[in-house]
């Protein structure tokens, strides 16, 4: 696989086209249908944006009652896409370990719901 920093340098308008928001999660549910464990999350972003649905592989560091109540970040634009049966609308964001387990990105202090990243 290509390291995407070694590919053309991407502009700043490159960035500014993925949109990178704050939400909360509401709720997270084992997905009894997906191959790798994973949660399906609700999460709420905001009035602006409202509440969107994910599939996210968190299962090592998170039981589904620590993700509740947390603030993510999580791309918003993306094309929704169907995982293990799951309408998956936006890309909740994460680092892997070094055994590539997902250690989720969020804010160190609580921020509005909707907040844009730049």
């Amino acid at each position: 696989m290509a390291n995407p920093s070694q590919d053309s340098p991407l502009t700043t308008h490159d960035f500014d086209r993925v949109d990178i928001r704050v939400g909360r999660v509401l709720t997270a549910a084992l997905n009894p249908k997906a191959h790798k464990p994973s949660y399906v999350l609700t999460v709420d972003f905001g009035a602006e944006l409202g509440i969107k649905t994910s599939s996210a592989q968190l299962t090592v560091y998170y039981t589904a009652e620590e993700l509740v109540g947390r603030q993510v970040v999580a791309v918003v634009n993306f094309e929704p896409k169907r995982v293990a049966g799951v309408k998956s609308e936006v890309l909740v964001l994460g680092v892997p370990d070094a055994d590539g387990a997902v250690v989720l990105l969020q804010p160190t202090t609580e921020v509005p719901l909707g907040g844009r990243l730049f």
